[in-house]
């Protein structure tokens, strides 16, 4: 929650289909990995998961062959498709549990989840399809950050784009970065001495050999494709109408918007606290009283904590400060829900508040691994509803020094949005050196490597 005006949104470019049309689109996009995440969550609490320990999340093999006789499928295409639910936050591993994920669950009537998954998807795309082996990761990691400029060219070509002026702006773009990290160095300089005599100057490193990007923007262009953000004729790449959106959403740096509130009182907790999601402190906590006054207590805390156990952390908070509002009637459920390992740092902050702390010093009560996960898990409710700038801000509130040991203990920690909240902040960040660490980062928790 932001104490800010909201600007009215800008109008996408003409021709963009409606958010419904987008919406069915997107839906065909991820159709196989709806299908396999329903499969492995077949209800809200989930059951016993069906990866494989010890193996990032991968599906078990004797699932992988179950859910191919079950939904026609090969078994290729069930990994496939469980990798894009994974990345699109359909479905989500809770230690020995697989739970869906709060974009599946309202897949079917809420357009706005469909797209925040595709958009998810569509930020992972280097995941989703990996680089040729045998690239150097600093050649991939340069491509990666040109892409937004080609995907730009796309867009304001409306049309068609011949793959030589889509290279020709790769080259342009990769030089410029190369120029910018060579340009300044990081930190304090000494003041330049003598020169030394030429036998005593150790021979400079020889720079890395420059490949041929053509290869790599194919790869680039093949990863857009398999998410639906383009399609590809020989020697030409166009836009879908998701790629399109897309690029202009990121363009305009800016989210899906959570409905306005109207009609609070007699919603669920649930949409109650949707329709105060925009609404600054005061005016949030007034609504929070009318519902609550609305409803037996008992049945209230029940209802919000419920809301706090789903998938969408933004809720997670909100629910909270929603028990605030209740005092002293929800204590006992709150310490009850400390069990609860997604609501514990929540908790401990409710109860140490309650119990007299400071709400500026009640972190103090975290452990630094409830700390970690309470920084990923309120991170998550941005990418999911804030603005670009608001996740890249939302380092500073991190309990690590620096960025590296903040990235080792995220992702040490085991939280189920790890990957989506370190895709976003890479897309976010405008230091490339730190959105390359970010994104290696992500690939490895993703991929089980160190």
């Amino acid at each position: 929650m932001t104490n800010r005006r909201i600007r009215p949104a800008p109008r996408p470019p003409e021709g963009t289909p409606p958010p419904a049309e987008l919406a069915r689109q997107a839906r065909i996009v991820l159709a196989d990995a709806v299908r396999v995440a329903r499969w492995a969550s077949p209800s809200l609490r989930g059951g016993k998961s069906h990866a494989e320990p010890g193996q990032a999340g991968a599906l078990s093999a004797a699932a992988v062959e179950q859910a191919a006789a079950d939904l026609a499928l090969t078994p290729a295409q069930v990994r496939a498709a469980w990798d894009r639910a994974r990345l699109a936050g359909l479905v989500e591993l809770h230690g020995d549990r697989t739970r869906p994920g709060w974009r599946l669950r309202a897949w079917d009537r809420d357009e706005a989840a469909v797209l925040r998954g595709w958009v998810a998807l569509f930020d992972a795309w280097s995941i989703v399809h990996p680089a040729p082996d045998g690239i150097a990761t600093t050649s991939v990691a340069e491509v990666v950050e040109a892409v937004p400029q080609v995907l730009s060219l796309l867009q304001l070509s409306a049309g068609p784009v011949h793959v030589p002026a889509l290279l020709d702006l790769l080259e342009q773009r990769v030089a410029e970065l190369r120029e910018e990290r060579c340009e300044v160095p990081y930190g304090p300089q000494p003041f330049p001495g003598p020169a030394a005599p030429a036998e005593h100057l150790t021979p400079a490193e020889p720079p890395a050999p420059d490949l041929p990007l053509l290869p790599l923007l194919d790869w680039a262009l093949e990863g857009m494709a398999a998410v639906g953000a383009l399609t590809l004729r020989p020697g030409l790449a166009t836009l879908t109408a998701l790629g399109n959106w897309a690029v202009w959403v990121k363009l305009e740096q800016i989210c899906v918007a959570a409905q306005s509130p109207a009609g609070n009182i007699e919603q669920s907790a649930e949409d109650m606290l949707r329709g105060c999601a925009r609404l600054t402190p005061g005016p949030a906590r007034a609504e929070y009283r009318a519902w609550l006054a609305a409803r037996p207590v008992s049945s209230a805390v029940t209802e919000l904590l419920e809301a706090a156990r789903g998938e969408d952390a933004l809720l997670r908070g909100l629910a909270f400060e929603a028990l605030r509002v209740v005092g002293a009637p929800a204590e006992a459920d709150v310490r009850a829900a400390a069990k609860d390992s997604s609501l514990r740092p929540y908790a401990l902050l409710w109860l140490a508040e309650h119990e007299g702390a400071d709400p500026e010093d009640a972190h103090e009560v975290l452990t630094r691994q409830e700390s970690t996960w309470l920084w990923v898990d309120t991170a998550a409710a941005v990418a999911d509803h804030g603005e670009t700038q608001l996740l890249v801000r939302h380092l500073d509130a991190a309990v690590q020094s620096t960025v590296p040991a903040l990235l080792d203990e995220v992702r040490a920690i085991g939280h189920p949005r790890t990957v989506q909240v370190l895709v976003a902040l890479a897309a976010a960040h405008p230091d490339p050196a730190l959105a390359k660490a970010v994104r290696r980062a992500a690939f490895q928790v993703h991929t089980g490597g160190s």
